[in-house]
This record gives C-alpha cells, sequence and structure tokens, in this order.
C-alpha cells in the first residue's frame, strides 16, 4: 500500500486535549461526531471551579507531563474560568491555546450572543448538562446548602432566573434542570445550545 493511498486520518498526530472536568464528556462527544480519534483527553478536576486559582498551576503541570509524554500538540479545553488571566499566562509560556470565552456559559451559548446579552446575564444562574447531572454533589453541598438551606438567600439572593444551557435534548436532564432551579427558588428557563463554540474550536485538531 502506497502512503498515498493510506486514509489521511492515519498520519493524523496525536493531540492532547487537557480540558475541566465539567465539559470532558462533552468534549468525547465532540470529538466522536468529528472523527477524531487521533485526540487524547485529560481532564483536570471540575471541583478546581471553586477554586479558580488552582485551575492555571494544574494545567500548567498537565501541559509539562503531556510534553513529557511525547505531545507535540496540545490544546486546552477551558475558557478563562475565573483565573483572571493567569491561564492565558500558562497558555502563552508553553505556546497552547485555549477555547475562546470567558467561561464555558459563554462559548456553549456564543461568545458574541453572551457579551451583547450584557446586563441580563449579571442576574442569571446557568445550569450546563454537567450541572444538572451534579447538581447535588457538586454545589448543594460544596456550598452547605444540604445542612443549610437558609444560605440560600445569601448565594442567591441577586439571581432571578436559572438558564439552563443544554447541550443535549434529554428529558431527564431538563427535568433535573428544572428542579434545580426550583430549589434554588430562580425561574426556570431552557435554551438548546448543542456544544457551541467548543465544536468550533475543537474541529480544527
Amino acid at each position: 500500500m502506497t502512503e498515498r493511498s493510506v486514509p489521511e486520518r492515519q498520519f493524523r498526530k496525536k493531540v492532547r486535549v487537557i480540558a475541566c472536568g465539567m465539559i470532558g464528556r462533552e468534549v468525547l462527544a465532540v470529538n466522536r461526531q468529528l472523527g477524531h480519534d487521533h485526540v487524547d483527553l485529560k481532564c483536570i478536576d471540575a471541583n478546581y471551579h471553586h477554586h479558580p486559582d488552582k485551575i492555571a498551576p494544574a494545567v500548567d503541570r498537565a501541559i509539562r507531563k503531556a510534553r513529557d509524554e511525547g505531545y507535540e500538540h496540545i490544546f486546552i479545553g477551558y475558557a478563562d474560568c475565573g483565573t483572571g488571566g493567569e491561564l492565558d499566562k500558562v497558555c502563552a509560556a508553553h505556546g497552547v491555546e485555549r477555547i475562546e470565552g470567558p467561561h464555558c456559559f459563554s462559548f456553549y451559548l456564543g461568545n458574541q450572543a453572551f457579551e451583547a446579552a450584557g446586563d441580563d446575564m449579571m442576574t442569571t444562574f446557568f445550569i450546563t448538562d454537567f450541572l444538572a447531572r451534579h447538581f447535588e454533589t457538586f454545589l448543594i453541598r460544596p456550598l452547605g446548602l444540604d445542612r443549610f438551606p437558609e444560605l440560600r438567600e445569601t448565594y442567591f439572593a441577586h439571581y432571578e432566573r436559572a438558564l439552563y444551557l443544554a447541550q443535549t435534548d434529554d428529558p431527564e436532564l431538563e427535568a433535573r434542570a428544572r428542579a434545580a432551579a426550583e430549589r434554588l427558588g430562580l425561574r426556570y428557563e431552557r435554551q438548546f445550545t448543542g456544544y457551541g463554540e467548543l465544536a468550533t474550536a475543537l474541529a480544527p485538531l
């Protein structure tokens, strides 16, 4: 078999995607849709979103490890995610790119659309498929709302609605998202986004 007749995908170089655990399932789904069998995913603990100062150092360590393992091509599956530009410094130091946007809610919705919405987003609590699936373990327990439900008024006093940005059409997840909104005492809305600009970011890989 000549080189010219071998399928192009066999010559693709392996790519390491270092992603937030909150979007790991979605990264895998997009790569399946794109036929990216050359992409290797490594996730960083989703709970770091409760401690965003840990994200940039964790990504730095993960990039160094990937380089040690021989990966030349690395992509960062994070937006800024509350790092205040620290993640961009890590990316610049290693010569790698990340997903554009301030956070996953923005790139799911579309960064331009999110920015255009302006003040409407200031009083919005966002729910994604991940949060609908892990609402109790990722939000309620870490915030202590299972033990001290009265804290809800402290944490969510300035929110007016819960907007479910749905990556999939899943009736069970929608029911969970609606229940989460009710538990937080917020008006429920749903918008189907699919994978948004996550798919756009991963396509060139």
